[in-house]
């Protein structure tokens, strides 16, 4: 297939006409869908742009690049319609023929690495629904910028010295009454194996102590503070038991995620950065650009803060502590070196080596961080091009911070590749939260409402692990119902990727800035804008083709054959229509694709894919294919039928969905 895609083909050769008529080269040539195939196939309004150079009307613009328009290898012709569009049609059987056996590579290599962190799980309890919305927008994220030619670097930063952490040491030493010693022997794997337990279930639990145990007693605070001190300190019992809790605990997340298909390249982890001196090397660099400054007086005495731009002075949003009064370093501060790092812009880098996460064999390789020794042999990572940063909406300040960091540094341009992914947060209905805390007591005002947000106060926290057990219980219900005569090992395999496409597409479909209901019936439902809708819409167009091929020879199903025979000359005008449309709509993922990260609004692909299936489905509707007794239109149908599967099993791939063989 030619290497320019016929979107980029069209916007040459109508510059080329515009050159050749007008004597203009026009900057950009906006494309845009005509509403039917009837009408074309690819679209521009350029010429009501070009009027107000050439000063001419735009339908006479659009005759005269009409006429000295060069179809080439793509396009059959090129009309002018309405008051000045131009509708360009492509030469449809070619790129039939192409579309089915394009095995949909990525597209070609760009230059410069990106990097997306995601999931950011704070690793003191079991990650709960909240966390899937992040992990799952950043995963297709990912796989979306590789499906586009990007070089994607995945990194997963462990928070393993912040405040959670501490709190669990002090619920540890302070509620349990345990010393780091005896929590690493009373809480090994093999032992919790044994009694049934789970090490990120029992801290969830004891997290939640630990905040009523300060609230009672504020003074209680300070032990807090005392393990803040020690653990970045490091050396000391407090340290390692903190080291041990978060990398038990990062075990849990990874094998939680990996359920959904989740994946990660490298861990870094926060006491690295602190080991290595990251932040020194920052906080020099930030003093050094006057980026940072210390105040004397006031109520930031003795801290190092930086100015905000655009913030009114006094507002109290006009400036940022990054370094506290009694030395310690803030979020901010540390998030700001590890910006830098992972653009390249400090002078030290990690060691790495590769982490022991599986309770057996790794079922991927992920490498961490750490402060000394290492392995050989690691990628190259960081010194990314362009850095995403997946992070709830609630984080948008900070990541302002993050930026404007950049920006004094010197560095303006890295600071705008700094692109926050933000995103709004997941609630639950209130039908959700009786299924799934059935001992959770709702008010009639708590009914009444659309949704309710999650709090752990309120008893409103939900784990991840247990909603993806419910949806695979539910799925596995349905799938038994459906198939009386399915084996065990397929009904559990049908079911777990019914769960997980019902639970990645629910969280892709709505819009970032929009909260996140999740309402279970809804999202498993086999109608409707849901994930299994659009496995089922595939699973019926695989049964089409098993039965042509069963009734006219394997033969008969290939791509290759199809592409070299299907005419579409041989359908009557409405049916042609009808046909191309749906083939049309799967050749624009692409494009999709890129408006889709362009915009950041990866709901963009899920709709599109809906959209494909409701077209899909209306089709095999109307159109019969095993039935169909003309041979040359049966050919046609099944070629549409055959681009439909093999496009749809790709697109919802990239949106880690797997289609079960049945439904």
């Amino acid at each position: 297939m030619s290497t320019s895609s016929p979107e980029q083909a069209l916007q040459a050769a109508i510059r080329e006409a515009c050159r050749t008529a007008l004597d203009i080269d026009p900057e950009n040539v906006p494309l845009t869908y005509p509403p039917s195939a009837a009408m074309g196939d690819l679209a521009s309004p350029v010429c009501f742009e070009l009027a107000r150079v050439a000063r001419r009307a735009p339908r006479a613009i659009a005759e005269a690049i009409a006429g000295a328009f060069v179809p080439g290898e793509h396009f059959r012709k090129l009309e002018v319609a309405g008051g000045g569009y131009l509708n360009a049609f492509l030469k449809r059987n070619l790129f039939l023929g192409r579309w089915l056996v394009d095995e949909r590579a990525a597209a070609g290599a760009i230059p410069g690495k990106i990097i997306v962190e995601h999931t950011n799980i704070n690793p003191n309890k079991a990650a709960h629904i909240g966390h899937l919305r992040n992990a799952v927008l950043g995963d297709t994220l990912v796989l979306y910028l590789r499906q586009l030619g990007h070089e994607v670097e995945v990194q997963n930063y462990i928070d393993d010295t912040g405040v959670q952490v501490a709190d669990l040491v002090v619920g540890f030493r302070h509620i349990r009454g345990m010393e780091p010693a005896e929590v690493r022997e009373r809480f090994s794997e093999e032992r919790l194996e044994k009694d049934g337990a789970r090490f990120d279930y029992l801290s969830w639990d004891l997290y939640a102590e630990v905040t009523r145990w300060y609230e009672e007693d504020k003074a209680r605070l300070d032990e807090r503070a005392a393990t803040l001190h020690a653990m970045e300190e490091g050396n000391n019992p407090l340290a390692e038991l903190a080291a041990f809790i978060a990398h038990r605990m990062t075990r849990h997340h990874l094998g939680t995620m990996h359920r959904l298909g989740i994946r990660y390249d490298v861990l870094p982890k926060e006491s690295d950065i602190l080991a290595l001196n990251f932040w020194e090397d920052a906080f020099g660099l930030l003093k050094d650009k006057k980026a940072i400054h210390k105040i004397e007086g006031g109520k930031n005495d003795g801290c190092w803060v930086m100015d905000l731009h655009g913030a009114e002075e006094g507002s109290g949003e006009d400036q940022k502590v990054i370094v506290r009064s009694n030395g310690t370093v803030t979020y901010v501060g540390k998030d700001i070196a590890y910006q830098m790092w992972k653009f390249g812009l400090l002078h030290r880098e990690f060691h790495y080596r590769h982490l022991d996460w599986s309770p057996s064999e790794p079922l991927y390789p992920v490498w961490s961080s750490c402060a000394d020794g290492g392995e050989q042999g690691h990628p190259a990572f960081g010194k990314g091009h362009t850095v995403y940063n997946v992070i709830d909406t609630r984080q948008s300040y900070l990541q302002r911070v993050v930026a404007q960091g950049l920006l004094s540094l010197g560095h303006p341009e890295e600071a705008s590749r700094s692109i926050h992914f933000a995103y709004e947060m997941v609630a639950l209905t209130p039908a959700a939260v009786k299924a799934l805390l059935p001992e959770r007591e709702l008010s009639e005002e708590e009914l009444g409402k659309s949704f309710l947000e999650m709090s752990g106060r309120k008893g409103l926290g939900v784990k991840a692990d247990d909603l993806i057990d419910t949806l695979v219980k539910r799925a596995t219900v349905e799938v038994s119902n459906r198939n009386p005569d399915m084996d065990r090992a397929q009904i559990e395999d049908t079911a777990r990727r019914i769960a997980v496409g019902a639970l990645r597409y629910y969280m892709l479909r709505f819009s970032r800035n929009r909260v996140v209901a999740f309402d279970l019936d809804a999202a498993l439902a086999f109608e409707g804008e849901t994930g299994p809708y659009l496995q089922y819409s595939i699973v019926r167009a695989r049964n089409i083709l098993r039965k042509v091929a069963e009734r006219f020879g394997e033969d008969q199903v290939e791509a290759g054959r199809l592409a070299g025979i299907a005419d579409l000359n041989v359908l009557e005008e409405e049916a042609l229509s009808d046909h191309w449309n749906l083939a049309l709509m799967l050749s624009r993922v692409p494009a999709v694709l890129r408006q889709a990260v362009d915009s950041l609004e990866l709901a963009l692909a899920a709709k599109h894919a809906y959209l494909l299936a409701q077209t899909f489905n209306s089709f095999y509707h109307r159109y019969p294919v095993v039935q169909e007794e003309d041979e040359r239109v049966r050919t046609v149908r099944t070629a549409i039928i055959r681009l439909y599967h093999d496009g749809m099993i790709h697109l919802l791939g990239l949106m880690g969905i797997e289609v079960p063989e049945r439904m």
